[in-house]
């Protein structure tokens, strides 16, 4: 039994090494080299038979696991918009992970239900949605979006007087799915879960931007979800929200935006680029990516709180709550106040700090966009949000130039595949990133373009 005296010591030691950590995140390989992988071997060893000192446990996590992160909490992580963890939205998840709540409802914690509640609100503010929306604090987008597709699809059958919850799928009435061609992959996965075959979805034709082009939109009607986004994972581009959803509604569809990212260019100095997204019925957006929270925090945005309370409701005689509790808006009955670092990172940053940050960003990949071009490479894309897509002279040197950048452990950025051909993509979205870095970005990228021309 740990006494309280050796739960404080070990608590102590895990925030030093944590704090040693954060300490060099600045100026560490961004990936490890093969040399430090090596020492991963240090985990591979059986269970023991009897259990090992806990302080132990910490040393070994922090001396071997410490090397062995992708330093996706710094400056010069440019991979899979990802943002690094704003300070005081860790801090307040690691309070919170010591209250050590089950966040359900308001009776297994009062004060994660009122962070929770707060947050919610300030996000319909400062990203200018209906207000009357209902939010559920989910693990990803992914599953926030099934909560939210899931909603729509028992919302179109109970119009047409089917009873889902009674009667499921069997005999029901069909329910159409159109979607952007260039929709995020975790959107298709979502509809794949839900039942809806990829040979059964109607792909909406985009335009050279990889937006939905409304002349080529397939026919809509009141049995119909349409699934839109918000910054398009290679270009960073919009849909054409306003001259798409009003005609959606008109025809009685359902619209969900997959804005994992681009939701908050809404709360950035451009947010005219987002115009007519409040228009529709359902949105997703990650805490994780643009407003740089620590992982397992993002948002399933419902117009109609009912429709989404509805469809995901787990009241039980045992565990009775208040509609538009947690467990009744989210897939997870049992889970931890994901909220709470959203309210934290909301309340430290302000509505101007927000602001700032986004601007920032956008500002940054064009800085890097400039740069890459007067040194040989070509954008791929107008560098609308925070994406810069590029590539090199050829599609051989485009990709020799990435690995040679991960390789230098001095930035990191994943590849993508544009028209057919290779392509990288760079991403600005972590709080810690200024211009130094993008300019280090900029002389690190014309470094590989001369390395790898032959």
């Amino acid at each position: 039994m740990t006494t309280m005296s050796e739960e404080l010591t070990l608590m102590q030691a895990a925030d030093r090494a944590a704090a040693d950590y954060i300490a060099g995140v600045d100026s560490r390989r961004v990936f490890p080299d093969a040399e430090t992988l090596e020492r991963l071997d240090g985990f591979d060893e059986p269970l023991p038979q009897q259990g090992v000192d806990a302080a132990a446990i910490i040393d070994q996590l922090h001396t071997l696991g410490s090397p062995n992160t992708v330093a996706s909490n710094g400056p010069n992580y440019f991979g899979f918009v990802l943002g690094a963890a704003l300070p005081v939205a860790a801090a307040a998840d690691r309070l919170a992970l010591a209250w050590d709540q089950c966040a359900s409802s308001w009776d297994g914690s009062p004060v994660a239900d009122t962070l929770e509640r707060t947050a919610a609100r300030w996000l319909l503010d400062i990203l200018d949605l209906p207000r009357d929306s209902a939010i559920g604090f989910g693990t990803s987008a992914t599953a926030c979006s099934m909560a939210c597709l899931t909603a729509a699809r028992r919302e179109l059958l109970k119009r047409k007087g089917w009873d889902f919850d009674a009667r499921g799928l069997d005999g029901a009435p069909r329910v159409r799915i159109v979607m952007s061609q260039a929709i995020h992959i975790t959107l298709k996965r979502t509809a794949r879960v839900l039942g809806f075959g990829m040979d059964i979805i109607d792909f909406a034709p985009c335009d050279a931007y990889n937006r939905v082009d409304p002349e080529r939109l397939p026919p809509l009607d009141d049995m119909t979800i349409l699934c839109l986004q918000a910054g398009e994972v290679n270009t960073g581009e919009f849909d054409p929200f306003a001259a798409i959803i009003p005609g959606a509604k008109a025809a009685g569809a359902w619209v969900h935006v997959d804005c994992a990212f681009g939701l908050w260019a809404r709360a950035g100095s451009d947010a005219a680029r987002t115009d007519g997204i409040e228009l529709a019925d359902s949105w997703t957006t990650d805490g994780h990516k643009w407003l740089n929270t620590p992982y397992d925090g993002a948002m399933a945005i419902c117009r109609d709180g009912h429709a989404l309370a509805d469809a995901m409701q787990s009241d039980a005689p045992y565990v009775p709550a208040v509609w538009d509790a947690q467990k009744n808006l989210t897939l997870e009955f049992s889970r931890r106040p994901r909220g709470i670092a959203i309210w934290a990172a909301l309340k430290g940053l302000g509505r101007d700090g927000v602001r700032d940050m986004v601007d920032r960003h956008c500002a940054l990949a064009r800085r890097i966009a400039d740069g890459a071009r007067a040194a040989g490479f070509e954008v791929l894309n107008r560098v609308v949000l925070n994406q810069v897509l590029m590539r090199a002279r050829s599609d051989e040197q485009t990709q020799a130039v990435m690995p040679y950048v991960q390789a230098s452990g001095r930035a990191w950025f994943g590849p993508a595949v544009w028209q057919g051909r290779p392509a990288f993509r760079i991403s600005v979205s972590s709080w810690r990133t200024e211009e130094t870095h993008a300019d280090a970005l900029v002389t690190l990228l014309e470094e590989a373009l001369r390395a790898t021309t032959s």
